[in-house]
């Protein structure tokens, strides 16, 4: 049986050998999380944050470069505006107190997804760990909030309009350069948490060759461990590529 210390080294070794260079995460099943141990849906959100940090501390063990977290969809507005007001409360007071442990971890932070539908403190909140953590150099932590994959690719097309390019001129190349992920390479594995088997929209052009990962752990259940198994799978995977 592995130890620890063991699965971390199996881990980075899988990683190197079949190039895995970026995990995607949807963190699904906070709710249901505390539903089931009888507290208030708040309690699983913040537990979620505790395995957010832990799973970012294991990418970086496991030597991933790229970490990309569905935080906040554009569907989640329509949630009671109690739990809304309470997910962005913790967002901003997750990323000021964390910022220090993530910037001397040498995290990059980035924020993807309408930033400017968000409140005026949040922004800057963001934008001060994006300008924080900016030259750092460890895992590239991209977290999505007030994302959906559908309003990425309009919003793409519309800019590419206003630009003025010319039919002819439009390749997957420059698609991709309109997108919030622009010099992120594509998830090589995404993850879902909670047992649900759909994307919800999340990163659907990103995700086109990705291998997907279904496990029923809730997030808040999500450790290193789990993280681990994941990456397991993976390796035993053959991508082909449509070939």
């Amino acid at each position: 049986m592995l130890t620890v210390e063991n699965k971390a080294e199996t881990a980075k070794k899988i990683v190197k050998e079949t190039n895995l260079k970026h995990i995607a995460i949807i963190m699904d099943g906070n709710r249901r999380w505390a539903k089931e141990h009888c507290l208030p849906s708040a309690m699983g959100h913040k537990k979620g944050v505790d395995a957010l940090k832990n799973v970012v501390k294991a990418a970086h063990k496991f030597g991933v470069k790229y970490l990309t977290l569905y935080a906040f969809s554009t569907e989640n507005w329509n949630r009671k505006q109690e739990e809304v007001d309470f997910l962005m409360g913790l967002l901003a007071s997750t990323i000021k107190n964390e910022l220090k442990e993530l910037h001397e971890n040498d995290v990059k932070l980035r924020f993807i997804g309408d930033i400017k539908g968000l409140n005026a403190e949040l922004q800057n909140i963001l934008a001060d760990a994006e300008n924080t953590t900016k030259n750092n150099n460890g895992v590239n932590l991209q977290i999505a909030i007030n994302y959906g994959a559908r309003n990425e690719l309009t919003y793409a097309v519309k800019r590419i309009i206003e630009n003025g390019i010319p039919a002819n001129e439009v390749t997957e190349e420059l698609i991709q350069d309109y997108l919030y992920t622009k010099n992120i390479p594509d998830p090589d594995l995404l993850i879902r948490t909670g047992g649900e088997m759909r994307i919800s929209n999340y990163l659907l052009w990103q995700i086109a060759y990705a291998e997907l990962y279904i496990t029923p752990r809730y997030w808040p259940e999500f450790n290193e461990e789990a993280l681990f198994d994941s990456v397991e799978e993976f390796a035993k995977r053959q991508r082909r590529y449509g070939s």
